[in-house]
């Protein structure tokens, strides 16, 4: 009978093997950890931005003059300045540019219009005034009681000429594509 076991030789106990070295691992894991953290500080600096973007659009938007067609806003021009046939001159040249205008005349009222104008028109005429506020710029607003849409467009002593359709066009059309912005969805 022999004396032999069938276990296993223990390993000899002595110092540790330390030919692993532990620290290029780590530092693989920390420049991935950073660029993983550098590349989702540049996501949400990116949202934000978009955020932010779109919020200006909006507030653009929503103080922009509404996109109406000419056709529907109606009009009365009244002339509080002492050129004779300004209101006439006027007029015809807010119909030539779609308006429709019901009314041509010297001002009814005896208040005393200052600077370029006003635009006077009740509660329902609001969109209305803001539209023709495009083409009488610096015109004050002068709300009353009346229950219809008309606006009154009230020349001024400091009344020149009505802007020229490209400057119209050159502000209505950011308005427009502010309005665009603001409603489109985020991507």
């Amino acid at each position: 009978m022999s004396t032999t076991t069938d276990r296993p030789t223990l390993r000899p106990r002595g110092p540790r093997r330390t030919d692993r070295r532990p620290l290029a691992p780590l530092v693989f894991l920390l420049v991935l950890a950073l660029a993983a953290l550098g590349v989702w500080w540049k996501v949400f600096g990116d949202a934000a931005a978009e955020e932010d973007r779109e919020e200006a659009a909006c507030a653009a938007a929503s103080s922009a003059p509404p996109q109406l067609d000419p056709a529907t806003v109606r009009l009365r021009v009244f002339n509080a300045t002492d050129t004779p046939g300004l209101a006439q001159q006027v007029g015809d040249e807010l119909r030539a540019r779609g308006f429709a205008v019901e009314e041509v005349a010297n001002d009814p009222t005896d208040r005393e219009v200052t600077g370029v104008g006003e635009l006077r028109h009740g509660p329902r005429g609001s969109d209305a005034a803001a539209f023709a506020r495009v083409f009488l710029p610096g015109a004050e607003d002068w709300r009353d009681t009346r229950a219809d849409d008309r606006v009154d467009f009230v020349l001024g002593p400091e009344f020149t000429a009505l802007p020229s359709p490209e400057e119209v066009a050159a502000v209505l059309e950011p308005a427009s594509s502010a309005a665009a912005e603001c409603d489109s969805p985020v991507a």
